[in-house]
C-alpha cells in the first residue's frame, strides 16, 4: 500500500463582471474579430475594484470545502498559486485559512505564473505522500486585470481574474496509474528566458506591481515545444501513451496553443477541456476552473485520467498526470 493524493472535490469562482470583446473596443484599438482569431477569446471576467485576489481565493475554497463533505478542522493545510497577492505579506494563504476557519498548519503561496497550480499541487502533493498532512486546500487565484497595462492592446485583452480550488486528501491505495490520485508531477523553469514574460515592477525594484510586458510570438513558440515535451514526459513516466489520456486539462493562455499542442500530442480537441473562450487568461486561477466547469458539467467523472499541463512567466512550465 502507498499513499496517494486524491482529488476530493473542487471548487471555483469567477467575478459577477463580465467584458466582451466589444466592451474592449470601447477601451482600446481592438476589435472581436482580431482578438478572437489571435486567442480565441470572447469574453472574461473582471473582479471588482474592493475585490481582491484573497476574496476570490476564499470563495473557491469554501466551495471546495462545502462540495468535499469535510469541516474545516480536517483540512491540515492551504497552497495558494498566485502572482498577484492583495499585499506583499502576508500570504493570501494565511487569509484563506482564517476566513474559512481552518486550524493552524501549513499556509503559503506560490509563485510561478501561469504555471502556478501545477506547482502549488506537487508541492501539496509531497506533503501528503511525505506523510507530512492528510488533506490540503490547493487553490489557483489571481486578479491579473490588477497588472495589466489597459492601453497595451496586446495583452489587456488576454488576462481575466477568478479562482479554483481542489481538496488533496491522502488516501492508501495499492495499484498503477489506474487507481485514483496524482501519479507524477514535472515541474521545469528557464530563467534565461524571464524576459520574455514579466511586469515592469515588483517591491524592491519599483515599489510598484507594474504592467505586464509579453513578447507574444516567442512565448507562443516556447509554449507548444515545452507543453508538448512535459506532457510527452509524463506519458513516459507512467509508461502510457496519450489514447490513454481521457482529459487533457490545460492553462487556458490562447486557443491557438491549445490546438497546436493537442496536435503535437496527437490529441483531438474533443479531449481537451477548453474554457479559454469565457474565462481568458486567469493565469494560475486557469486550470482549477477547467478542471471544476468539466466536473460539474459531467465532461470529467471519477476514474478519468488526466493530463495537466501549463506554462507560464519565468519561464515556467509543468505537468501532472492524475486519476480523477
Amino acid at each position: 500500500m502507498t499513499i496517494k493524493s486524491i482529488i476530493k472535490s473542487t471548487g471555483a469562482y469567477l467575478p459577477e463582471k463580465i467584458m466582451t470583446n466589444q466592451d474592449l473596443e470601447k477601451i482600446v484599438d481592438t476589435s472581436d474579430e482580431w482578438i478572437t482569431q489571435r486567442s480565441g477569446i470572447k469574453q472574461r471576467h473582471i473582479a471588482a475594484d474592493n475585490e481582491t485576489t484573497a476574496d476570490l481565493a476564499i470563495a473557491a475554497g469554501r466551495q471546495a470545502l462545502e462540495r468535499s463533505g469535510l469541516g474545516a478542522d480536517d483540512i491540515d493545510g492551504v497552497i495558494v498559486a498566485t502572482t498577484t497577492p492583495d499585499q506583499t505579506f502576508p500570504a493570501v494563504a494565511v487569509k484563506v485559512q482564517a476566513a474559512l476557519g481552518l486550524p493552524a498548519g501549513l499556509a503559503f503561496d506560490v509563485q510561478a505564473v501561469c504555471t502556478g497550480f501545477v506547482y502549488a499541487l506537487a508541492t501539496a502533493n509531497n506533503f501528503i505522500t511525505a506523510g507530512q498532512a492528510k488533506r490540503i486546500l490547493v487553490i489557483g487565484a489571481e486578479k491579473m486585470s490588477s497588472i495589466v497595462d489597459w492601453n497595451d492592446r496586446t495583452t489587456c485583452v488576454l488576462f481575466a481574474d477568478g479562482a479554483g480550488a481542489v481538496i488533496l486528501e491522502g488516501q492508501d491505495v495499492e495499484g498503477g496509474v489506474e487507481v485514483r490520485g496524482v501519479h507524477s508531477t514535472h515541474l521545469y523553469a528557464k530563467g534565461a528566458q524571464r524576459d520574455l514574460l514579466y511586469t515592469t515592477g515588483g517591491p524592491s525594484s519599483t515599489g510598484t506591481a507594474g504592467h505586464i510586458v509579453m513578447q507574444g510570438r516567442d512565448v507562443f513558440k516556447y509554449a507548444v515545444s515545452f507543453m508538448a515535451d512535459v506532457v510527452n514526459e509524463a506519458l513516459e513516466h507512467n509508461n502510457i501513451t496519450s489514447e490513454d489520456v481521457d482529459w487533457l486539462v490545460p492553462h487556458q493562455a490562447n486557443i491557438r496553443i491549445l490546438e497546436a499542442t493537442a496536435k503535437k500530442l496527437g490529441l483531438p480537441m474533443d479531449k481537451v477541456i477548453t474554457t479559454v473562450d469565457h474565462h481568458g487568461n486567469t493565469s494560475a486561477a486557469s486550470i482549477p476552473l477547467a478542471l471544476d466547469e468539466a466536473v460539474i458539467d459531467g465532461r470529467i467523472k471519477e476514474g478519468d485520467l488526466l493530463l495537466l499541463e501549463a506554462m507560464g512567466g519565468g519561464l515556467t512550465w509543468g505537468s501532472a498526470l492524475v486519476r480523477f
